[in-house]
C-alpha cells in the first residue's frame, strides 16, 4: 500500500513540475510586460533599466530555476502590475473563490438530484424528456453565455438581481446558478443512470416485495446505492467549478482568482498568472490524489496495478 501511495504522489509531483514549465513558458508568449508599463517615448535604457528590475533580463532556464525553486518555499514573488506579494493577493481573492463555488456546488445538488430521481423513476414520461433537455443543454451552452443572458434577463430587463460585486447574498445567485450549471447537467445524467441500474436490482426489488412504502425505497435505499458513481466523480465536478470560475468570475466581475488571473494575462502579469495555474492545478491534482489513495483502500486489487 505504502508503495502505491508513493508512486502516486511521485506522478502528481511530476505533473505539477511539468505543469509548472508549461504555464512559465506560456505566460512568457503574451508578450514583455516592460512595454505596459512604460511610456510611449521610453528609452531603451529605460527598458533593459525596467527588465533588470523585475528580473526579465535573465536567460529563461534562471528565471524558471529562479521561479520554481521559490514557488516550492511558498514564495511566488512579487505582483508585476499590484507590486505586492502574489502570495497575498491569493489569500485574499481565494476565499471569494472558495465561497462562489460551495454556493454553485450547493444549488447543483439541489437541482441534480431531484432531477436525476425523477427521470430515473419516470422513465420514459415527459418529466424524463425535460430533464434530458436540461441536461443537453447544461453541457452544450457556454457558461460564459450563460452568464451574459442572465445579466441580461434577470439585472438589465427585470432589475431583480446584481450584476457584479460580492456584498451581498444577492450578488451569488447568477454567478453561482451559472458556475453551477454544467455540474447540474452532468451530475443529473450521471445520477440518473445510476438510479435506473440501482432500481433494478435484486435488493430494490425485495424491498418492494416486503412492502416497504415506495418514497423509502426510492429515497433512501435505491439513492443511497445510486451516490456511489456521483461521489466517485467528485474530483471531476471539482475540476469543472475550479477551471469554470476563470470565465464565470470575468463575466461577473467577482472579486476572486479566477479575475485575478484573467487581469494577470491582460497586464502580462507573469507572477501572478503562475501562481493562479498552479493553485488550481495543485487543488485538482491533490484531489485526484486523494481519490486514488481512497480507491486503494476500498479495492485491494487497484494497489497491484
Amino acid at each position: 500500500m505504502q508503495r502505491y501511495i508513493l508512486r502516486r504522489l511521485f506522478q502528481s509531483v511530476l505533473a505539477l513540475l511539468a505543469l509548472s514549465l508549461l504555464i512559465f513558458l506560456m505566460s512568457r508568449l503574451l508578450g514583455d510586460p516592460t512595454v505596459l508599463m512604460l511610456p510611449d517615448d521610453a528609452t531603451k535604457e529605460d527598458i533593459a533599466q525596467l527588465q533588470r528590475a523585475l528580473g526579465l533580463d535573465r536567460s529563461l532556464p534562471m528565471q524558471y530555476w529562479v521561479f520554481i525553486s521559490n514557488a516550492v518555499q511558498g514564495d511566488f514573488g512579487r505582483s508585476i502590475k499590484g507590486q505586492m506579494p502574489v502570495l497575498d493577493m491569493l489569500a485574499e481573492r481565494l476565499p471569494q473563490s472558495g465561497k462562489l463555488a460551495a454556493v454553485a456546488l450547493g444549488i447543483a445538488v439541489l437541482l441534480a438530484f431531484p432531477l436525476g430521481v425523477v427521470a430515473a423513476v419516470k422513465k420514459g414520461t415527459y418529466l424524463d424528456t425535460m430533464a434530458n433537455m436540461i441536461a443537453v443543454l447544461g453541457q452544450s451552452l457556454p457558461q460564459f453565455w450563460v452568464g451574459i443572458m442572465l445579466i441580461q434577463i434577470f439585472a438589465v430587463r427585470l432589475r431583480w438581481l446584481p450584476v457584479a460585486g460580492a456584498s451581498t447574498g444577492w450578488h451569488y445567485v447568477l454567478p453561482a446558478f451559472t458556475l453551477g450549471w454544467f455540474v447540474v447537467a452532468g451530475m443529473m445524467r450521471l445520477l440518473r443512470s445510476s438510479m435506473l441500474d440501482t432500481l433494478g436490482s435484486e435488493f430494490v426489488k425485495l424491498a418492494r416485495v416486503k412492502g416497504v412504502p415506495e418514497r423509502t425505497v426510492i429515497w433512501k435505499h435505491a439513492l443511497r446505492n445510486a451516490l456511489i458513481p456521483v461521489l466517485t466523480f467528485g474530483a471531476t465536478y471539482l475540476a469543472i467549478l475550479v477551471t469554470g470560475a476563470i470565465l464565470v468570475e470575468t463575466v461577473f466581475a467577482w472579486p476572486g482568482i479566477g479575475q485575478l488571473i484573467y487581469q494577470g494575462i491582460v497586464f502580462r502579469d507573469f507572477p501572478v498568472v503562475q501562481a493562479v495555474v498552479l493553485l488550481t492545478a495543485g487543488i485538482v491534482i491533490s484531489v485526484n490524489l486523494l481519490v486514488d489513495i481512497l480507491y486503494a483502500y476500498v479495492d485491494p486489487r487497484i494497489r497491484y496495478q
